[in-house]
């Protein structure tokens, strides 16, 4: 049995419990208590949430823990003693450890974060990398797993760190069954961007968010404005008028926002090719998608998939290596299943 002990302070989000019911699912799913939590807090007793909800906690003790997962909440300048002795003491005792969204701040005060890879919600990233620069802070990912340590990005994404946890655990199937149960996605990746272009364009009148949505559905084609115009119902002149002055963006830079995000989650989660990812998402060659890429998100292809292969691993999972022509490449040989010199 993994037993989980979850973290609580004052005015902590009710939303980390997310975490909690992805195990309690998985119990179900695997007919057994694989998992069982306790809700510990410095104190023990009753501690009250941001939503005014209390929660019966033990206090931290001397038990020990195969994972212990901090809550996030209002605050995040949680100076506590006790709270960083606990978590020293479980780097040392646990087989991980876990801060979904501010809850990053509560390892960082500890020290625990030094010279890791870390991330939090997009909101405190730049807080953090301020206050502790001895960490990595990626402020663009949903997950990251650094050794025994694994941070998140904020609310929703605490479900998927957890489906990620049974997954390594338990495998794939449990953790797609688990999904399922909670009728979410199955697990973004850790890699995955925070930010989504579709709910940064926000657009007001319903012709815009047409031809947006045409745009998305429809990305190896040219795209030209004549063509989103006409599906808006507009000339060409107005359409652009009106898309810039609601999106606060160009059509063309909107188009090439989407066939980015499009090409990134093709890196991240598929074996194509980076020539057959440009040319599925209207970028046509390598070269003008890693223009693009630069452009969009600061760091080449090749970046992210490596990012995508690091956190496979880190998960156990195979690491699905492709050579740049889409012939699979295995970590002992090289490409066609030829050895690697070393």
């Amino acid at each position: 049995m993994h037993s989980i002990g979850f973290v609580v302070f004052p005015h902590f989000y009710l939303m980390g419990f997310a975490a909690v019911t992805a195990f309690e699912m998985a119990n179900g799913v695997l007919e057994e208590p694989a998992y069982e939590v306790t809700i510990l807090s410095e104190n023990g007793g009753l501690v009250m949430s941001s939503a005014g909800i209390r929660v019966e906690t033990q206090p931290f003790g001397d038990a020990i823990f195969d994972t212990v997962m901090f809550g996030s909440g209002v605050d995040i300048d949680l100076r506590s003693p006790a709270l960083t002795d606990f978590v020293r003491r479980s780097l040392d005792t646990s087989r991980r450890i876990a801060a979904p969204c501010t809850g990053a701040f509560v390892l960082a005060e500890a020290g625990a974060l030094d010279g890791r890879r870390a991330t939090t919600h997009w909101r405190f990233a730049n807080d953090l990398q301020r206050r502790f620069p001895k960490i990595a802070v990626e402020e663009d990912q949903i997950f990251i797993v650094d050794g025994p340590i694994w941070t998140s990005a904020g609310m929703t994404a605490t479900i998927d760190m957890a489906l990620a946890m049974i997954e390594k655990d338990h495998g794939q199937d449990v953790s797609r069954t688990v999904a399922r149960k909670l009728v979410v996605y199955h697990r973004r990746a850790g890699g995955q961007s925070q930010f989504s272009t579709l709910l940064d364009l926000d657009p007001k009148s319903d012709r815009i968010q047409k031809a947006i949505d045409h745009a998305n559905a429809n990305l190896r084609n040219a795209l030209t404005v004549e063509e989103l115009a006409d599906v808006a119902g507009l000339s060409p002149r107005q359409f652009s008028r009106a898309f810039s002055a609601e999106t606060g963006q160009s059509p063309a830079k909107a188009v090439e926002h989407l066939r980015v995000e499009a090409a990134r989650l093709m890196l991240e989660q598929g074996r194509l090719s980076l020539d057959v990812i440009a040319d599925q998402v209207g970028l046509n060659d390598r070269e003008r998608m890693r223009r693009a890429f630069l452009r969009t998100i600061g760091q080449p292809p090749q970046a992210v998939r490596r990012l995508s292969r690091e956190t496979r691993g880190a998960l156990g999972q195979p690491s699905g290596l492709v050579a740049d022509d889409g012939n699979p490449v295995c970590p002992a040989r090289g490409r066609a299943g030829e050895r690697r010199l070393r």
